[in-house]
């Protein structure tokens, strides 16, 4: 009898030991499920973050290509296209002395007097004596790269030369001469600067194109 109660017993601490194993299994589990969730959520939330960086990134790209696009659309050429050609009646031509003596270059000086913008193509078509009929020839390195347009009020400026310089040059006394622009046919005269006017040599005369600004190198000849 004392027999049976200790198998008894050794049984029913046996089934405890077990009941205690397999709970603490079964809390280990528990655990270990419980955390994975949170791992997936960060995981999912890095994700997102992500994700939304990158539609910024691309959002702003297309931004930019956009901005690129619209700074395309206003080129020289399009501007160029839909501005009239300046005329006699839009511009004012002036002339001046560049450097000093013996004075063999002058300056022109075509500013526009219009509320609105035109376009100075080509050079000026100079012819500074009644006996000498042809234009002055253009020096085709002074070329500008793009169409000048001068908005309302702005200058643009042509460099011309009138002799060597030399004491033994064919010069002439000229007191004013004219110019016509391209593309127009109308005469403008020009008064000549300094009070003795200045002299030409029609065989070493030459003038640049009209430019926005004189720049060393292409407009000295």
């Amino acid at each position: 009898m004392n027999t049976l109660r200790h198998h008894t017993t050794l049984l029913a601490a046996a089934g405890t030991v077990l009941a205690l194993s397999l709970t603490a299994c079964q809390s280990d589990g528990d655990d270990t499920s419980s955390s994975a969730p949170t791992a997936s959520a960060t995981a999912s939330t890095a994700g997102k973050s992500t994700g939304t960086t990158g539609s910024k990134g691309l959002a702003g790209s297309k931004g930019s290509s956009s901005a690129s696009a619209g700074s395309a659309g206003a080129t020289g050429e399009q501007v160029s296209a839909s501005t009239p050609v300046c005329t006699a009646k839009d511009v004012r031509v002036t002339a001046a002395r560049q450097d000093g003596p013996p004075y063999t270059h002058i300056v022109l000086t075509a500013k526009n007097t219009t509320r609105r913008s035109c376009q100075l193509t080509g050079f000026p078509h100079i012819q500074f004596l009644e006996n000498h009929k042809q234009d002055v020839p253009v020096v085709s390195r002074s070329k500008p790269a793009t169409p000048v347009v001068l908005a309302a009020g702005a200058p643009a400026y042509a460099l011309v030369k009138l002799s060597d310089g030399g004491v033994d040059e064919d010069n002439e006394p000229v007191s004013a001469f004219s110019v016509t622009l391209d593309g127009n046919s109308t005469v403008i005269a020009v008064t000549a600067p300094g009070s003795d006017g200045i002299a030409v040599d029609p065989a070493k005369a030459l003038t640049g194109y009209w430019t926005p600004e004189l720049r060393n190198g292409a407009d000295d000849f």
